[in-house]
């Protein structure tokens, strides 16, 4: 069992995360982190560039590979430590940062100096930063979120060119003092030329020196090389700069109106795209950096260039940018399937004594026609309440899953007569099994519903018809990896049409909850984000590959089962006469209590209501009891708690939970339960397989 799988493609960074021993601290154990911190911790270790996290009102410090020679001393031990215990000598500048952060007005920090003892030993270093507040769903700040860049050589070779381009300028200057006359200027300038170059030669920055008709006054051996790369010339002084591209019109005309306004006197930093020049070399982008050159008379004479390959800095900047958007777009989906999740949950308890009611009131004798059909039309409308709220529930990943070996063959074959009949006689289907599948990690009634949810969409993408394929298959580890599945074993199950497809700004959105593009009244738009949220609560994800008016095809990754498929021997509805006794209904919500209570009663039991664990507990120590029902999450005591109690210390009662939703906290995954909202039927089928 791979621990803490949120960790997985971190490298070393995740290597110490998971040898560290969390019994004691104030996180607590990996498996019970929260799923915000999962999801940022995750983006941090798997990120190539350089990035911290600080969770909660400690500042709980995490960091990734390529921080690590920033640590220096501190490596061993830093992974988990407070802030300020970690930085504890640069704290001081460190707060006033924070504190900004935390107010929301931090702004980027560029090339901030600042004094640390890292892997080189103590020094003076450079940094560009910014700190990010991760909010929580009350919009509390959870921790902060801070990208990290090392300016220090930049910064150092910044300055660096400043001394070069100041020598530079008086070395100029001396050489103008040289000529005295008109008459030995023509002989002197070869001279001037040699000792301008012997000066250039002394700096690493490329170089170049032009007069006013594009000749090269000097230029360094840095210039010649990278000229001749982006070019496939090699200059030499006293060279035309034109006269050397006129081959290559379009680089011409971007070399020229650059040293046309440099030449022209203006004083300015622009950075330039080169492209590929017919060599096979990749686009590159330089920084350049212009000033005026003068004669003793003051008379403009020239220009000179100070030249830097900024390509992998605006890639690592672009990188971030994406790494940013990727982390804001993660916060607003978790926040989104907590608030879904929530919601469906207080919905569910509404719906349990509104569904449970009318089961009953259907069941009594003497019911006029009228009255059959008024609670009929109610019933409906219930049960696709509750259906709205299961996919609300499966978009939030919340939905209780009853995870099992499914056989894809058979599971398809089963609904292939379902699915004809529901997108009817227009859209032919055609199945691909693949042969010796092994069996999928999933819930099969969740599965079904998904698989026909797709083949809908992909009906209503093809109104004049067309063709819809089911396929399933073992793909090999590469596609697994392009997939981005954690490590593993994966069956792939696909529905493919040819409709009308879709865009990539929409296949990016399809998967958003309540997004829709079949107009107001023709869908809920929770379909994909259903089917999305239950591939990732089985292990899983979904892909989407999409074009217009090429169609669609959906992939569901789901993990491969170690156990083997276990034939349903089928079964009829449970005995009424097996249920006797008395039961313990345990629930904070007086109608689901009631509702409830009455379907027992209604089952054969005798009933004692109480509204939370702690009462349950009293009652249960006064009194013997065949069954409690309980509700999980209520004030006080959950529903977990008191079914351990009743299994420890009362061996014979059997226990049930109903719930609103697959809640995480403290809920054992082999413990019986129920999903509310649920009818009579459910309730004594769910009795009947605890034994009692």
């Amino acid at each position: 069992m791979t621990i803490a799988p949120f960790l997985n493609g971190g490298g070393r960074a995740s290597d110490m995360i998971r040898a560290r021993d969390w019994s004691d601290h104030v996180l607590g154990p990996p498996e019970t982190w929260p799923d915000a911190l999962c999801s940022a911790l995750s983006l941090v270790v798997n990120s190539p560039e350089s990035m911290i996290l600080c969770w909660g009102p400690e500042l709980t410090f995490f960091f990734n590979e390529a921080y690590f020679p920033l640590l220096g001393p501190r490596l061993d031990w830093a992974m988990g430590e407070r802030f300020d215990r970690v930085w504890a000598d640069g704290l001081e500048q460190a707060m006033p940062i924070i504190a900004a952060a935390y107010a929301g007005t931090s702004p980027r920090y560029v090339d901030v100096p600042w004094k640390l003892d890292t892997d080189r030993g103590a020094a003076d270093t450079w940094w560009s930063f910014s700190y990010s507040r991760i909010l929580d769903r009350d919009g509390a700040i959870a921790g902060l979120f801070i990208f990290t860049n090392e300016t220090t050589s930049r910064v150092l070779s910044d300055a660096a060119l400043k001394r070069s381009q100041a020598e530079l300028t008086t070395a100029l200057n001396d050489l103008r003092e040289l000529n005295h006359t008109l008459e030995a200027r023509v002989a002197e300038r070869t001279a001037e030329r040699n000792i301008l170059a012997g000066i250039l030669e002394t700096t690493d920055a490329t170089v170049n020196v032009l007069d006013l008709d594009y000749r090269w006054l000097a230029l360094n051996g840095a210039g010649v090389t990278e000229f001749e790369r982006v070019f496939g010339v090699r200059p030499r002084v006293g060279d035309n700069l034109l006269a050397l591209i006129a081959d290559q019109p379009e680089q011409m005309a971007l070399v020229r109106s650059v040293w046309d306004r440099a030449l022209a006197g203006e004083e300015f930093t622009a950075i330039e795209v080169f492209g590929d020049t017919g060599r096979g070399h990749a686009r590159r982008a330089y920084e350049m950096k212009f000033n005026r050159l003068y004669d003793d008379a003051g008379n403009r004479i020239g220009a000179f260039q100070f030249v830097t390959d900024v390509t992998d800095r605006l890639r690592a900047e672009a990188d971030l940018r994406e790494a940013q958007d990727a982390l804001r777009q993660a916060q607003k989906m978790e926040a989104m399937g907590q608030l879904t999740g929530g919601v469906a949950h207080d919905f569910n308890n509404l719906l349990t004594p509104i569904l449970g009611s009318l089961d009953l009131l259907q069941r009594r004798a003497g019911l006029s026609p009228r009255e059959l059909r008024l609670i009929d039309g109610a019933l409906q409308s219930a049960e696709r309440a509750r259906t709205l709220v299961q996919r609300l529930l499966a978009f939030a990943r919340r939905q209780p899953l009853q995870r099992g070996a499914v056989d894809l063959s058979v599971l398809i074959g089963g609904m292939a007569d379902l699915i004809g009949s529901t997108i009817g006689p227009q859209t032919a289907l055609t199945t691909m099994v693949s042969a010796d599948l092994p069996p999928a990690l999933a819930d099969a009634n969740q599965l079904e519903m998904a698989v026909l949810n797709l083949c809908v969409n992909a009906r209503d993408a093809m109104p004049e018809g067309g063709r819809i394929t089911i396929a399933a298959d073992l793909p090999d580890a590469a596609e697994a990896r392009d997939a981005g599945v954690s490590a593993g074993r994966y069956v792939r199950l696909s529905v493919i049409d040819t409709g009308t497809g879709m865009t990539a700004d929409i296949a990016a959105r399809a998967i958003e909850p309540f997004f829709s593009t079949k107009g107001i009244g023709k869908g809920t738009g929770l379909g994909l984000s259903m089917v999305h949220g239950l591939a990732l609560q089985l292990g899983g994800t979904m892909a989407i590959v999409s074009a217009p008016g090429v169609g669609t095809r959906i992939d569901l990754w789901l993990p491969v089962s170690a156990a083997a498929v276990v034939e349903n021997s089928g079964g009829e509805d449970a005995d009424p006469l097996q249920f006797r006794g008395r039961a313990l209904v345990v629930d904070d919500e007086p109608l689901v209590r009631m509702t409830t209570a009455v379907m027992l009663q209604n089952l054969g039991y005798d009933t004692v209501e109480v509204d939370s664990a702690t009462e349950a507990e009293r009652v249960l120590n006064t009194r013997r009891f065949d069954l409690v029902v309980t509700d999980h999450l209520m004030p006080g005591p959950s529903g977990a708690w008191l079914a351990r109690m009743v299994r420890d210390r009362m061996p014979g009662v059997a226990v049930l939970i109903v719930s609103g939703y697959a809640e995480v906290d403290g809920l054992p995954a082999d413990l019986p339960r129920l999903t509310k909202p649920f009818r009579e039927a459910e309730l004594a089928r769910a009795i009947a397989a605890l034994g009692g």
